[in-house]
């Protein structure tokens, strides 16, 4: 190991190493999304990610032994999840009026995701493994991991498609929109959250309370019918 890779191991005994370099790279990440004027491209996320990697690998540092100091940013995932629940009960009166719009907006989008994922990989000639770790690349990764190892998939690859779809469409998303003339934040918050899961919900939180209300509901929702109807699809498609 290089002499900088042993002291991290030694600072590696406290959480709080990884942790601030975590959330140095984060805050580096938003100071550069502020220069760029917040360009969509410029997504923080993507940015911190680069960075963090970056360190690790100039450094000659294994991702493990970064992880094991920040497991505690890993932990707040799940209570990062369920505060989506916040904007959603706070626009639940406008989310009520739209529900039947909303749902099947959501549905549709989400099985359009999927069919684009196993088209794109048929159309490559891609192994039959591969085809079924892109079928629920819209969903997000611990869901989506769970349904690609139900459907002969590799979860491993399934996260790593994942993950950068919600980069992707967090970064591309709102220009797309733009670009398609969508002016209205229900259907840019469903169309970022079914595409791009938490991720894509993240930045419609930052852009608008109502977008991101949508958006958190068009993830959980793409999750819940994903994981129901592609096992059954596919076992029927399969077989």
């Amino acid at each position: 190991m290089t002499p900088l890779a042993e002291i991290w191991v030694y600072l590696a005994q406290e959480p709080l190493a990884a942790l601030t370099a975590t959330l140095l790279a984060w805050l580096a990440a938003l100071r550069i999304h502020a220069w760029s004027g917040r360009h969509p491209l410029a997504n923080p996320v993507l940015i911190a990610v680069a960075l963090l990697a970056g360190g690790l690998l100039a450094a000659g540092i294994d991702y493990r032994a970064y992880f094991s100091g920040a497991q505690f940013v890993h932990f707040l995932l799940g209570p990062a999840t369920v505060a989506l629940a916040v904007p959603l009960y706070r626009q639940f009166a406008l989310v009520r009026r739209s529900a039947l719009a909303a749902t099947a907006s959501i549905v549709l989008g989400g099985a359009f995701a999927a069919l684009a994922g196993i088209g794109i990989a048929l159309a490559l000639g891609a192994a039959p493994e591969v085809v079924a770790s892109l079928a629920p690349r819209s969903v997000t990764t611990p869901v989506a991991m769970g349904i690609a190892e139900r459907i002969g998939g590799l979860p491993s690859l399934t996260a790593v498609v994942v993950i950068l779809s919600g980069i992707v469409g967090a970064a591309l998303g709102p220009v797309v929109l733009d670009w398609a003339g969508v002016r209205d934040w229900r259907a840019r918050g469903i169309a970022i959250g079914t595409a791009s899961h938490g991720t894509g919900t993240a930045r419609a939180l930052s852009v608008n309370a109502t977008a991101g209300a949508f958006s958190g509901l068009a993830m959980g929702l793409n999750a819940l019918a994903t994981a129901l109807l592609l096992p059954l699809l596919w076992g029927f498609f399969a077989g």
